[in-house]
């Protein structure tokens, strides 16, 4: 049964290291939420070990800054793991043999800067690319805006590299915005091959323990989707805490949080956390 928390402070010493997610946790892509720094600047003063895992296209270090520019401590993250570096480390180690990207990017560039240091080519076309990166998509877009790209990689039975398996992120506001899983399964869906890097899959998970140094399975990953970080989280064997004011934040206003937790659990057919929580404090 799930137990609702007032505080990380309650639970924290459980666990060996506490992994939060990055979006809907920490920060909503402008800024952080209120009292997430000072709660997380606590917790490593109080001697938590704390790791991001992150379902970012993008590697580690960019958004190891991304974090710090947006107010929290360098010094209070023992590892930040992405699902962009994840790829970039299998590539490095020759177990993708795709070498041709036609990518799906955020902002232009990004792939450019993703793939530095790497014997890939970022293609200028689909239609001369051995595999799709999809690793971003413009806060404004839509999925009609990459059905020529998608399916002339159908056409063409190219995999696709999918980076972020969200299908949405939150931003400021309440605004909640589409991400490149949505696509990704949408291809999937059409008999497209997709290979997925992130939660809920398990390498990034195994990944993170071994960055980590830690066999233990006293871990918690804390996180604000039920599909992601709630279900990858229990296949890795780690205890889960959701935050509630992230992706879902509009389904527990002036609702009981027990209840519309449960409702949405059924609606994404996804496991109930260990814990809930309205934000991290």
């Amino acid at each position: 049964m799930t137990q609702r928390l007032t505080s990380l402070f309650e639970v924290a010493d459980r666990f060996e290291v506490i992994v939060l997610d990055q979006w809907g946790v920490l920060h909503n892509g402008s800024s952080p939420y209120p009292g997430a720094v000072g709660c997380l600047k606590k917790l490593s003063s109080a001697g938590i070990r704390l790791a991001v895992l992150s379902n970012s296209g993008k590697r580690a270090r960019p958004n190891a800054e991304r974090i710090h520019a947006m107010g929290f401590d360098r010094g209070v993250f023992e590892h930040v793991m992405t699902s962009g570096e994840a790829l970039w480390q299998d590539i490095a180690e020759g177990r993708v043999k795709e070498c041709r990207f036609a990518p799906i990017e955020r902002a232009p560039n990004d792939a450019a800067q993703w793939a530095e240091g790497l014997d890939v080519t970022v293609a200028a076309s689909v239609e001369t690319a051995e595999a799709v990166l999809l690793m971003g998509l413009p806060d404004e877009a839509a999925p009609s805006d990459f059905e020529r790209v998608l399916e002339v990689a159908r056409t063409r039975n190219l995999p696709v590299f999918c980076t972020n398996p969200d299908r949405a992120a939150p931003r400021a506001d309440g605004q909640v915005v589409l991400s490149p899983g949505a696509l990704a399964h949408a291809y999937a869906d059409t008999g497209g091959q997709v290979r997925f890097y992130g939660k809920p899959h398990r390498p990034v998970y195994d990944a993170l323990e071994i960055a980590l140094g830690t066999t233990s399975k006293r871990m918690a990953m804390v996180g604000d989707s039920l599909e992601h970080d709630v279900a990858g989280g229990r296949g890795a064997g780690w205890s889960t805490i959701f935050v509630e004011g992230g992706l879902h934040a509009a389904a527990f206003v002036e609702a009981d949080p027990l209840s519309a937790l449960s409702a949405l659990a059924a609606q994404h057919d996804a496991p109930l956390p260990d814990y809930t929580i309205s934000r991290l404090q």
